[in-house]
């Protein structure tokens, strides 16, 4: 496992999904790639290790397709990124758009990225400063530094904003020894 100095203290979503108000839910979608190395795929951007990664094999844009299942509420999207170990394989221009299929995405938010290091925070709202609901996202590399051809990326989280629950009186869990005591069946 990388170690915890790489990423920036705060910047870690983990801790995001401690505070309770926010549920990680890329292992509800499907996941596919443009092209990968073999070796270097989906596995690998989904293993929370920040030393292992994805590496596109052809041309750009190189492409993260994440489908849902049923129409999703996204509040936000992590991707770890790390000049310093990938130099010109990091992304520099990052296009985020959803839609209900491949045929009808739209971009949400274009990103330019100098030389990242950790966990770059891609807040998904509408209009209204909501979350969206979408039943795909893809992540498009535009662009690499120093003009590379392929890319790494070393991992990409999604999140959802947890409901408050319907019994107002119950107070919110905030540590993981209690998130398990905050349903009732």
């Amino acid at each position: 496992m990388a170690t915890p100095s790489k990423t920036p203290p705060g910047a870690d979503p983990k801790q995001l999904e401690r505070t309770g108000t926010v549920r990680e839910i890329g292992s509800q979608a499907v996941w596919s790639l443009s092209s990968c190395k073999p070796g270097f795929g989906v596995d690998q951007l989904r293993d929370d290790n920040l030393e292992t990664y994805w590496q596109s094999d052809g041309s750009q844009p190189h492409l993260v397709n994440i489908q849902f299942r049923r129409k999703t509420t996204v509040k936000m999207l992590c991707i770890y990124a790390d000049y310093k170990s990938d130099e010109s394989y990091t992304p520099s221009k990052i296009s985020v758009r959803v839609g209900n299929n491949f045929h009808n995405l739209q971009e949400v938010r274009q990103l330019e990225m100098v030389e990242p290091s950790g966990w770059i925070h891609i807040s998904l709202l509408d209009g209204a400063n909501s979350p969206i609901r979408t039943f795909m996202i893809q992540v498009a590399v535009l662009a690499n530094h120093q003009n590379g051809r392929d890319t790494h990326m070393r991992q990409i989280k999604i999140y959802t904003p947890v409901e408050d629950s319907s019994m107002g009186k119950f107070p919110r869990c905030t540590t993981v020894d209690f998130m398990m005591y905050r349903t009732i069946r």
